[in-house]
């Protein structure tokens, strides 16, 4: 396959990864707990949910943003924006990227969010109704933007080059680093930060989606609610987090002796023009987002190691999912792995897919992949949907697939870096 667009002297690699999850702090907490099969699923803790059918929800624990910027600048930030300035501030670390003048206008910056800022908002709406209008924030105009994370990371990093925040739903994470990899090949940068961010375990997100019909009511059994391609699923499980990945021009990474941990090589993204929630039963455009990342990968359909579903636990998605999988994998569908890591950490919305995008990088990395735990009677018996347990395979080359409201689709394609 072949696509002329492409322009194959600006190619991108990624450098740096980091991570806020229900499974931990850091993408070593969260890789460690994808590959034992940890659920980070509980009762929630945040709010009473006496009134919620859903009671359940993947949460943050013992974040301390003072770890990464000081408390007078976490005060006026919500939690969405500090998940992304640590999981920023970690990729950066690791890609051992320091922006100075020479590089500043070429560094960038898109991190999105589906949910954006809604603890704010709620407060700041709580606060004015009750104490007035001029006990609302001087920040909050800005503050309450779902492009604040990419703000308050520029001004961090220094990074003067294209900013901004993309919202496609669930498939955000994979749109803003899909495009931010545009703005590397095109020429417009040569380093971005992309990913997504979000912190939706609120009573108004938890009571939305609730209505919506589409969340676990296993409230019972926690960590048991979300299950990914099994038979028994009943909706997925919100969850909360941020992931951001360190993209570069492969030249200026290496000339700078950054470590490459893959390579970004496809994007695709389409849409259903189907429903508002509910995906289009055929898949044509969700299969026709995984060719596209193919073809601009210059790779075959025989070339796929795994894929990192969208796998998020509800009736109609993962059914249509492993439909496509099928369609575009043909007869290696039933050999190739396909796993859900939502199915421990949760839903988490805008920030899903890099946190599954940095999961798939490890893939490669090790050698392993996670498993689809509770997928205990899968829908599909002759699927590899690594059940339970990782599994070892030699994985060249990923796709790692977003799906969203809206009919947004989102896919990436990831190659193991070979200097060549």
């Amino acid at each position: 396959m072949e696509n002329v667009s492409r322009l194959d002297h600006r190619r991108v690699v990624i450098t740096g990864c980091g991570a806020v999850s229900p499974l931990g702090l850091d993408i070593n907490e969260l890789w460690s707990g994808l590959i034992a099969g940890r659920s980070g699923i509980r009762a929630i803790s945040r709010f009473d949910t006496a009134d919620f059918t859903t009671k359940i929800a993947g949460e943050v624990h013992g974040f301390e943003p003072e770890q990464y910027i000081s408390r007078k600048d976490a005060r006026r930030m919500d939690l969405f924006t500090q998940y992304a300035v640590a999981a920023a501030l970690q990729a950066s670390e690791q890609a051992g990227l320091r922006i100075d003048d020479h590089l500043a206008t070429r560094a960038g910056v898109i991190v999105g969010s589906g949910c954006g800022p809604s603890n704010l908002i709620q407060e700041t709406v709580k606060r004015m109704l009750e104490q007035g209008p001029r006990r609302v924030s001087a920040y909050a105009a800005a503050a309450t933007s779902v492009d604040n994370p990419s703000a308050e990371i520029s001004m961090l990093l220094g990074a003067k080059g294209p900013s901004g925040a993309l919202v496609t739903a669930c498939a955000t994470g994979n749109s803003c680093v899909g495009e931010s990899m545009r703005a590397i090949q095109n020429g417009q940068a040569d380093v971005m930060l992309a990913g997504g961010s979000d912190e939706p375990v609120t009573p108004m997100d938890v009571a939305q989606f609730s209505s919506a019909k589409v969340l676990s009511q296993r409230n019972d059994a926690p960590e048991k609610a979300s299950r990914p391609f099994d038979i028994d699923r009943d909706g997925f499980v919100i969850g909360a987090g941020a992931g951001v990945v360190v993209l570069e021009e492969a030249d200026h990474a290496i000339r700078r002796g950054a470590p490459i941990l893959a390579e970004l090589v496809g994007y695709g993204a389409t849409t259903d023009a189907y429903h508002i929630t509910a995906p289009d039963p055929t898949g044509a455009e969700a299969k026709r987002a995984m060719l596209m990342a193919l073809e601009d990968a210059r790779a075959d359909p025989s070339e796929v190691d795994y894929v990192n579903a969208h796998g998020t636990g509800t009736r109609f998605n993962d059914a249509t999912e492993t439909r496509i999988v099928k369609s575009v994998l043909g007869e290696r569908a039933v050999t190739v792995p396909i796993s859900s890591t939502k199915s421990m950490t949760g839903h988490l919305i805008g920030a899903a897919a890099t946190v599954e995008l940095i999961a798939t990088v490890y893939c490669i990395l090790e050698g392993r992949t996670p498993p689809t735990i509770n997928c205990d009677n899968p829908e599909d018996p002759d699927m590899n949907y690594v059940a339970n347990t990782a599994q070892s395979h030699d994985v060249r080359l990923a796709l790692n697939n977003s799906f969203g409201f809206g009919g947004h689709n989102a896919v990436l394609a990831i190659r193991r870096w070979e200097d060549t």
